[in-house]
């Protein structure tokens, strides 16, 4: 006899309202204080670690629509924490990087993050390790689930 599917214990789902959850939480904190959505910290938070990228490798990183990536990039870019500006080599992309403004403002959110993930991995006490390498080995190669 099979057992019944039951949605609340299907994994993808529960790692979806997980993430939905502590993308929640989080985000609190990045709109009040500095009035930014989701996609527009998803675009910081990965130009913080970069000199210059195109909306197109955003877009492949963060998991984004590319029409989400550019209007959070437009919205970036008019309040100065970002700039814009044609590749040399391909006219077509268009590279993105922080601002003065847009560092000192990932200067402050950096710490909160750390903070606030720091704070997920102690409730999680001597089972953290276990999780984060169980997130390393599903976000990795999953042909063999296909």
């Amino acid at each position: 006899m099979t057992t019944p599917f039951t949605l609340d214990m299907f994994l993808p789902y529960r790692v979806s309202v997980l993430a939905g959850q502590l993308s929640r939480d989080y985000a609190r904190i990045y709109r009040e204080r500095f009035g930014l959505n989701r996609a527009e910290w998803r675009v910081v938070a990965h130009l913080s670690q970069e000199t210059a990228v195109s909306v197109r490798e955003i877009h492949a990183r963060v998991d984004m629509d590319k029409s989400k990536v550019s209007r959070a990039a437009t919205r970036l870019e008019e309040a100065g924490y970002v700039t814009k500006r044609t590749n040399a080599t391909d006219r077509r992309l268009v590279e993105l990087a922080l601002t003065e403004k847009g560092h000192g403002m990932m200067a402050e959110l950096a710490p909160l993050a750390q903070a606030f993930q720091a704070e997920l991995l102690a409730s999680l006490g001597a089972e953290a390790g276990g999780f984060l390498a169980g997130i390393d080995k599903l976000s990795g190669d999953r042909s063999s689930i296909d």
